[in-house]
């Protein structure tokens, strides 16, 4: 079994690759001869697959899982961790914001006894005012109405014990909120904190509207307060009205029958339809979520894999049976 494997989801990272192995390779080869990348090439179409193919033949610890399109970062993340055969699994984002150099550290404190080692922002300077308020504020939001509570400041960049990657193979949900899953499985844990730096290179995928998407899944598949809400709010509004159903009688035996006012009769309608749909809204996205899981699609398709050995072309983990592979077909 290799000792350190390092997981990448990659989508259109062409321009990040050359400094990001140029920067890993190294800081791995400096604390153990037996190690290997897994990139996950996830739909790219800016020549990523080629380059990496390139890196392959320089290095053949480097290993390629092309997905047949592009299935987003939470679905190439766990196809990278279902092919991982390392005593130790780390995801490791292309873009360098998360610092290979702080791998030793971490890798130590594995060594040490620890089963999670977590890889805290300490320092979040790099990125926009608008996205540290964010994730503040959905951190925040997160402990106080989900029942697992994930630590802050803290992503996908973190060291996994083979114990933990095997636990989270046996969670088989089609809506993948990694964050969270990597928090619900426990076990004991360490952090250590770096300062996060500037991408390297190329763009960013995520856009504000893909974040409050992403914040959403990661809500709604971890509390069903928000559908407790809707229903302590109706038992409010019930009461409230029934309280002004008995001051209407009451109001209508001492004093008569006022004419009734169309305006405040189209505000009460029009206010009470809102909280309706509203309502429905909310039932709808966890109707949804059952809706994905229900039909039980694959996570990902795996178009080809390069630098595996032939024993090791099917997935490790119990998800296997979530994924499909098109080198099985003849």
């Amino acid at each position: 079994m290799t000792e350190i494997s390092i997981v990448t989801p990659m989508y259109n990272e062409y321009e990040t690759l050359d400094l990001y192995f140029e920067r890993l390779i190294p800081i791995l080869e400096g604390v153990t001869p037996s190690y290997e990348v897994i990139c996950v090439d996830d739909g790219s179409t800016d020549g990523t697959i080629e380059r990496l193919k390139t890196h392959h033949r320089r290095n053949p610890n480097i290993k390629i899982i092309s997905l047949s399109r592009n299935f987003g970062k939470e679905a190439a993340l766990t196809s990278g961790l279902d092919y991982a055969s390392g005593r130790a699994v780390i995801p490791v984002d292309a873009d360098l914001q998360d610092p290979p150099e702080i791998l030793p550290q971490m890798i130590e404190k594995w060594r040490e006894g620890a089963q999670v080692v977590l890889a805290r922002r300490g320092d979040r300077s790099e990125d926009t005012a608008m996205k540290r308020f964010s994730a503040h504020w959905f951190y925040r939001l997160f402990a106080r109405i989900a029942e697992t509570t994930i630590p802050e400041n803290v992503g996908d960049f973190r060291l996994l014990d083979r114990t933990v990657v095997n636990a989270l193979g046996q969670l088989p949900e089609r809506s993948r909120f990694m964050k969270g899953l990597f928090a619900w499985v426990g076990f004991r844990t360490v952090e250590v904190e770096y300062a996060r730096e500037a991408r390297a290179a190329g763009q960013t995928k995520f856009n504000y509207w893909k974040l409050w998407n992403f914040a959403l899944d990661g809500l709604l598949s971890f509390s069903t307060l928000p559908l407790k809400i809707w229903s302590y709010f109706g038992f409010a509004l019930s009461a409230f009205a029934a309280i002004y159903l008995i001051y209407l009688l009451v109001k209508t035996a001492v004093y008569g029958v006022d004419v009734p006012g169309y305006a405040s009769i189209m505000s009460v309608v029009l206010f009470f339809n809102g909280i309706i749909l509203v309502g429905m809204g909310v039932l709808g996205e966890y109707v949804a979520r059952l809706f994905i899981e229900v039909k039980r699609r694959p996570l990902y398709l795996v178009n080809e894999v390069t630098g595996f050995p032939t024993s090791d072309i099917e997935p490790l983990r119990p998800s296997r049976l979530d994924s499909f592979d098109s080198n099985k077909i003849a």
